[in-house]
């Protein structure tokens, strides 16, 4: 069982509470992007598991009305195991999710997965073209990463990157990272149809993507986090399509943790959830 200093972040153990948790946001007009906790897998069997977790969910959500849909990380169907695992459990995935009428992300992990996660993205998204791919701004090469994918249907979804990825393949300074996000952002409405995903809590971020909706015409959305900036998730969602990233499962802790290091307010938030509790 979560602990209430813990339900803040994450929807709960179990789908049927992380598909109430959509219903709730698709009140507030806010749609879920929904993920089972887990990563880093470096055996066939989880990660044969959790893809048929992800199965189930699929036709869970394409038998409802909710408007929500999934995101997978490549380390918990099998990059880490072996890339033919992984391409086997993605491609039942996005079959599934064909089969419901449900849009799949694929996440984009840390620096030793994305070749593999790319190419099995291009190779996918021909015949699969309701698949969306993350990219990280920290990254240097993601300039080319992200022209590579302009001829490709689907969709991108930019973030800053919580990865810490060598030097000498990434941007260390927050500065030069929100740099090269708002120049992300410039090429992906300039040169990418599929539709584009700001997945940022920046106030700052938002408003470019807005200011580049009207040069351009490129629809977007914005995604955030469960926990983060809630109110101004609402405030968006009055005329922007807003998606929250929705975790639940078992394998909850780690992630709580890292949502509790990312900034003071989380740490404070959990401190005074314990006093009080």
């Amino acid at each position: 069982m979560i602990p209430p200093v813990a339900d803040r972040f994450v929807a709960g153990e179990h789908p049927a509470q992380a598909l109430e948790h959509a219903r709730q946001l698709n009140e507030r007009d806010i749609g879920a992007i929904m993920n089972l906790l887990g990563e880093h897998y470096h055996e066939r069997g989880p990660a044969e598991e959790d893809a048929a977790t992800y199965r189930r969910l699929l036709a869970d959500i394409g038998r409802s009305p909710l408007d929500a849909c999934v995101s997978v990380k490549p380390s918990q169907i099998g990059v880490q195991v072996e890339e033919a695992v992984f391409r086997e459990n993605l491609r039942e995935v996005v079959t599934q999710a064909d089969r419901h009428g449900v849009f799949v992300w694929l996440d984009m992990e840390d620096h030793t997965t994305v070749d593999a996660t790319l190419e099995a993205f291009c190779d996918l998204v021909v015949e699969h073209p309701d698949v969306g791919l993350c990219l990280q701004a920290n990254m240097k090469r993601t300039p080319e990463d992200l022209a590579r994918l302009a001829d490709l249907p689907g969709k991108v979804r930019l973030v800053k990157g919580a990865y810490d990825p060598p030097p000498e393949l990434a941007y260390r300074e927050k500065s030069r990272v929100n740099e090269a996000y708002r120049e992300l952002l410039e090429q992906a409405f300039r040169t990418f149809d599929g539709g584009v995903a700001v997945g940022s809590h920046d106030p700052v971020m938002v408003a470019h993507a807005r200011d580049l909706h009207e040069a351009y015409g490129t629809d977007f959305e914005v995604q955030m986090l469960m926990g983060v900036r809630e109110g101004a998730q609402t405030d968006l969602a009055r005329d922007l399509p807003v998606y929250q990233y929705v975790p639940y499962g078992t394998k909850w802790l780690s992630y709580f943790y890292r949502r509790l290091m990312e900034n003071k307010e989380n740490a404070l938030f959990a401190a005074r959830a314990v006093v009080s509790g």
